[in-house]
């Protein structure tokens, strides 16, 4: 049986460009399955994961669901974003799990570096931030500016979020106790990126604050690193955190600003990212925003934005069945618990025959991956298998399982993105973005008449003139449904996974000997 292969970097178009945030769990199986060792006892003849194991029809192995292998995924894609935070900063130490950004083909994919600056904010890089001389924190500095010049496309600087001095853990281990020790802090690492940065990867300046006040003020204090005036290279865009990446109006009066403050130029200031973005009606809105500064200001110009929601869905035991987009109403894609069921696991039907036909759900939505699943490969114990410390569990997931159900829960979202965009192009709109109080006024056309004035004054009076239009734009925070029971309990144990701030997974403890624990201990 032939399957087909969805290019869904062929069907990108003109959109804003959603970067799937690579769970290093999700890497780790494609990097080591590239790398045999026979001599590993926990290798399989050379294999990481057991050729018996690979599902019977993904013809290019494992290999095919690495969506950045523009000649052998089920679904190529040709961007991402990988976080320092959960990465092997050590460029000079072999780390096959990372294979999939440190071996990728540069000339075909682009990924974006995040800095890791959650994991200063959480306490997790601990060292006295705001001391340039601090011995931990300059050598954590170094090892991430070292990394995302020898592997990324563009990276964020190592910026020290605003909401720090709320961590309880973060204040302690990192010596940053308000608002301003942050700013300080980035002063001190932005600093060190502008001086010994090698031209390898391009830089975005990092905008931070929990309201508008001190958004305002970090953009004013910040926004030197991105002014060729005041550097002869100057960082080369923008990533938006805290309130100035959920907060529409905040994002349309900064971007103002930019233009008229000359920061937004063609060639220098091509790119602005936003962290955390996982709404769909916010996918059709940064598409025009993206549009309306292409044509008038600088055509070069690309909104990119991420969430790691089809990991997040995946270690929680969920999986996305179908993407919801009607007229005025509220776009979502739909994920429910798994199938986890060991009578299943000596079914070979198609997975999507079997949850449908059984009634498990009421619609799925075919992925490359599932299509290429039966039931049996995720559902893998049958009653009375042992676990790899010779126990029964109650699931009959193994940490495969996983990975698999990742991989199909990248490409719904990926599509849900596209398929936002194209509905909306057709005409179809989410009820956030239209206004019918009075008269009935588009997200759209608002933005290309703020964008269409190069007046700086009557472009803010017409984002103040719809401030009641922004209020009905809900800011965005990645999201996941509720938990499941067995599969999903102890993945959550091991990995951290807190999406309170824009940063929603953070899975740098992850290495080999917890996904065997994984596996192992899912009998609690």
């Amino acid at each position: 049986m032939a399957f087909e292969i969805d290019n869904l970097t062929a069907k990108q178009n003109d959109y804003a460009v959603f970067l799937p945030a690579l769970s290093g769990f999700y890497g780790t199986y494609i990097g080591k399955q590239r790398h045999k060792e026979p001599d590993n006892k926990k290798y399989d003849n050379g294999n990481y994961v057991p050729l018996t194991r690979v599902p019977k029809d993904f013809e290019n192995g494992v290999e095919g669901m690495n969506w950045l292998n523009k000649d052998e995924s089920y679904f190529p894609y040709k961007w991402a974003l990988y976080s320092a935070g959960h990465a092997e900063l050590d460029i000079n130490k072999f780390s096959p799990k990372e294979d999939m950004i440190r071996n990728r083909d540069r000339a075909n994919s682009f990924v974006l570096g995040d800095s890791g600056g959650f994991q200063i904010g959480k306490g997790v890089w601990e060292g006295d931030w705001k001391n340039p001389a601090c011995p931990k924190a300059q050598k954590k500095r170094e090892q991430v500016l070292a990394w995302m010049d020898a592997y990324m496309d563009y990276g964020m600087i190592l910026d020290i979020p605003a909401w720090v001095c709320r961590s309880p853990n973060g204040r302690a281990k990192t010596g940053i106790t308000s608002y301003l020790e942050a700013v300080e802090g980035t002063y001190i690492n932005n600093d060190y990126f502008m001086k010994h940065r090698t031209g390898a990867c391009k830089f975005l300046n990092v905008l931070q604050g929990e309201n508008h006040q001190e958004a305002d003020d970090w953009y004013q204090r910040m926004k030197k690193y991105c002014d060729p005036t005041q550097y002869e290279r100057p960082f080369n865009g923008w990533a938006m955190g805290g309130q100035n990446m959920c907060d529409i109006h905040l994002v349309l009066r900064r971007l103002v600003e930019l233009r008229h403050d000359n920061l937004l130029q063609e060639g220098l200031h091509d790119w602005m990212h936003f962290l955390g973005t996982s709404k769909l009606e916010w996918a059709c809105l940064l598409t025009d925003v993206q549009r309306a500064v292409r044509k008038y200001v600088n055509p070069a110009f690309t909104i990119s934005f991420d969430c790691a929601s089809p990991f997040l869905a995946s270690a929680n035991g969920q999986i996305y069945i179908q993407t919801e987009i009607e007229d005025r109403s509220k776009w979502t894609y739909r994920m429910v618990p798994s199938v986890d069921d060991k009578k299943y696991a000596t079914d070979t039907r198609r997975l999507r025959d079997a949850v449908l036909q059984d009634k498990i759900f009421e619609n799925f939505t075919e992925s490359p991956i599932s299509a290429r699943l039966q039931i049996n490969d995720v559902c893998q114990y049958a009653p009375g298998d042992l676990n790899k410390i010779g126990k029964e569990g109650k699931t009959s997931w193994d940490s495969f399982s996983y990975a698999l159900q990742m991989g199909h829960n990248v490409w719904s979202h990926l599509n849900a993105v596209q398929e936002a965009n194209r509905q909306y192009d057709q005409g179809i709109t989410p009820r956030m973005l239209v206004q019918e109080s009075f008269d009935r006024v588009y997200f759209k056309d608002v933005a290309e008449a703020i964008f269409a004035t190069s007046d700086k004054g009557e472009a803010l009076a017409i984002i103040d003139d719809f401030s009641k239009f922004w209020m009905q734009i809900i800011g965005t925070r990645g999201a996941i449904g509720k938990k499941t029971v067995n599969a999903s309990a102890m993945f959550s144990n091991l990995f951290a996974m807190d999406e309170e701030e824009e940063h929603p997974v953070d899975d740098s403890g992850l290495d080999e000997a917890s996904l065997d624990t994984l596996e192992a201990g899912l009998e609690e």
